[in-house]
């Protein structure tokens, strides 16, 4: 039992992490209908990023945070200005091109600066000591589940109460109409990105302090997706719920699965044997908008 509770409340801090990464795929589509196919190489530069400033800068952890969520935003607007408003209008086939071009642009900046190589910045995040019981959580852990509980809570709270979530999601229903009432649809798809970038760079740098960080960490971003497709394309509550159970259930099978295979590796599959199941009996996902076409 104390083996199955271990794992339960890892998977929910692995869950809550791919839950915030999962939002800014969500986020995006909604917002500009853009498939964003570089979420998981900006995960591992947000890794990167916490590297330099942990590590290399030396800063302090609440310094190192703001400096990371600056850089963020200021890619969120280069990216939508210079990558991405260009695309506005073009089929979706070739906007996913962008940011496949995208995804190998930042790989190549990581390679470029920071060689590519592991890293680790283990044990520069503030300790806290919290046992349930006879289970214990590493400081890591701890602060990965308050970060993401508290960002994920901030970002519910921004779509329903603030004027600027409200104008993004009323963008996401109907572009002519937000027009015609005086929100610049521009701004609302660079704000859009400077969320994605923000929640993938926190995103980041929470995994990297956990696990380390190498160009291979940008593969979350096909868990992310899984994610995506399970709780619904179109749903910011599908994204977290989904997350959520993925984080878990991955935790779960790979404690109790791994040791009856040869060479384990089964927490690399079943995120996607999960999402395959689900959209056999769900297309659209748990608690994405089904659609009919009429002919």
């Amino acid at each position: 039992m104390v083996f199955f509770l271990q794992f339960l409340v890892s998977g929910l801090a692995q869950g809550l992490i791919y839950a915030l990464l999962a939002l800014g795929f969500v986020i995006v589509l909604k917002c500009s209908k853009a498939f964003n196919v570089a979420q998981g190489q900006l995960v591992m530069i947000g890794a990167y990023l916490g590297y330099t400033f942990f590590v290399m800068f030396e800063f302090p952890v609440w310094l190192s945070l703001i400096a990371a969520v600056g850089v963020a935003i200021l890619m969120g607007l280069t990216i939508e200005r210079f990558a991405l408003r260009p695309m506005v209008g073009q089929d979706a086939l070739a906007i996913i091109m962008v940011t496949m071009g995208l995804a190998t642009v930042l790989e190549g900046i990581a390679t470029l600066f920071w060689s590519g190589q592991y890293l680790t910045f283990y044990g520069y995040m503030p300790v806290i000591n919290l046992s349930l019981g006879v289970i214990s959580l590493a400081s890591e852990v701890v602060i990965g589940i308050i970060v993401a509980f508290v960002v994920v809570v901030i970002l519910m709270l921004f779509f329903r109460y603030s004027r600027t979530g409200l104008a993004m999601i009323a963008t996401a229903e109907d572009e002519q109409v937000v027009q015609s009432a005086g929100i610049r649809v521009t701004t609302v798809y660079a704000i859009s990105w400077v969320i994605a970038c923000v929640v993938a760079i926190l995103g980041g740098i929470l995994l990297g302090s956990q696990g380390g960080v190498t160009v291979q960490l940008s593969s979350v971003g096909m868990k992310a997706l899984a994610v995506v497709l399970l709780g619904g394309m179109d749903s910011i509550g599908g994204a977290i719920v989904a997350g959520i159970m993925l984080g878990v259930l991955e935790n779960i099978a790979s404690g109790y699965l791994d040791p009856l295979l040869p060479s384990g590796g089964v927490v690399n599959v079943f995120p996607f044997i999960v999402m395959i199941v689900v959209l056999i009996f769900k297309p659209y996902g748990l608690f994405g908008t089904r659609r009919i076409e009429r002919i």
